[in-house]
C-alpha cells in the first residue's frame, strides 16, 4: 500500500554550495516574509491608516526581525527541548540544524514591539494590530519550508493525499502533510481574515489592540486544530500536545486585549480619522 503514497525527497535547499551551505528554502521564507510586512507597513501609512511613518518601517522591521529570530530560537529550546540547554548550550547557535518555535517568537515579537513603541512614542497596541495583520505572510511560507524540509510530519494516516517522509526514518508510514494544513489555516486563512478587518473594519482606529486579540484567538485555535493531525514534537503536559497546551495562554491573552479594546473604546491618538 505504501508504494501508493507519494515519497518525500525534496531538497531543502534552493542553492546548494556545499553539502551544508547553500539558499534553504527556510531561511529564504523568513526573508520574504519580512520584505512581505515590510511592504504592507509601507502600505498602510501611504493611505493614512497607520500612526507609523514610511521612514520609521524599516526600524520597525529590524527590531522585529531580532524578536522573532531570538524568540522563536529560545522559545525552541525553552518550550520544547529544555534538556538542550544544559546538554548542549552551542546548539543553540547551530541554526543550520533548524529549532524555532512560533509561540516564542510570538513573545519575542512582543517584546521587540514595546520597545520600539516605546521609544517611538506609538501606542504598543497600535503597532500591535499592525504587525498582526502582517504575520501570518511569514506563517504561510515558513509552513511550506517545513514541507519542503520534510520536518514536523503528521501522525500516520491512510488518507489519499498522505505522504511518506523518508526522515521519520525506519517506519515509513504514510502520515498528514500536517505543514500544509498549518500553512493552509495559520498561514492564508489567517493573513486573509487580518487583512479583510484591517481594510474593512475601523478597529484598529477605534478598537486599539482588537485586531491583535482577535488574531491571537483566531491562531491558538487554528494551530489546536493542526496539532490534531501533527505527530507531537515532543513530550505531552497534561495529555495535550505542547502547540496546544501553549495555544491556551494566547487565547486568554487575545481575551484580554479585546475586552481591553472594548472598555477603552477609544481611538489611539492621532490616527487618522
Amino acid at each position: 500500500m505504501c508504494l501508493a503514497y507519494w515519497v518525500h525527497n525534496l531538497s531543502p535547499f534552493l542553492i546548494r554550495f556545499t553539502e551544508n551551505f547553500g539558499i534553504r528554502y527556510y531561511g529564504l521564507a523568513y526573508v520574504l516574509g519580512f520584505f512581505a510586512a515590510a511592504w504592507l507597513l509601507y502600505r498602510y501609512a501611504a493611505c493614512g491608516r497607520s500612526l507609523l511613518p514610511a521612514a520609521k518601517v524599516s526600524d520597525l522591521m529590524v527590531a522585529i526581525v531580532i524578536g522573532t529570530l531570538l524568540g522563536g530560537r529560545l522559545g525552541h529550546f525553552i518550550l520544547y527541548q529544555p534538556e538542550m540547554m544544559t546538554r548542549d548550550p552551542l546548539s543553540f547557535f547551530r541554526v543550520w540544524e533548524g529549532g524555532m518555535a512560533s509561540h516564542g517568537a510570538f513573545i519575542g515579537v512582543a517584546i521587540a514591539m514595546a520597545w520600539f513603541a516605546r521609544r517611538q512614542k506609538i501606542p504598543f497596541l497600535h503597532i500591535a494590530d499592525l504587525i498582526a495583520s502582517t504575520a501570518s505572510v511569514g506563517i504561510l511560507l515558513g509552513r511550506i519550508a517545513n514541507f519542503i524540509n520534510g520536518e514536523l510530519w503528521g501522525k500516520p494516516t491512510d488518507v489519499p493525499w498522505a505522504v511518506i517522509f523518508s526522515e521519520t526514518g525506519a517506519d515509513r508510514l504514510p502520515r498528514h502533510p500536517s505543514q500544509l494544513y498549518e500553512a493552509a489555516l495559520e498561514g492564508a486563512l489567517l493573513l486573509a481574515f487580518a487583512q479583510w478587518r484591517f481594510w474593512r473594519t475601523d478597529i484598529v482606529r477605534t478598537q486599539c489592540g482588537r485586531l491583535v486579540g482577535e488574531y491571537l484567538i483566531m491562531y491558538a485555535i487554528v494551530r489546536m486544530i493542526s496539532e490534531v493531525f501533527r505527530e507531537p514534537d515532543a513530550s505531552l503536559i497534561l495529555g495535550l500536545s505542547r502547540g496546544t497546551f501553549y495555544s491556551v495562554f494566547l487565547i486568554i491573552a487575545g481575551a484580554a486585549l479585546i475586552v481591553h479594546g472594548r472598555i477603552r473604546g477609544a481611538k489611539p491618538s492621532g490616527t487618522p480619522s
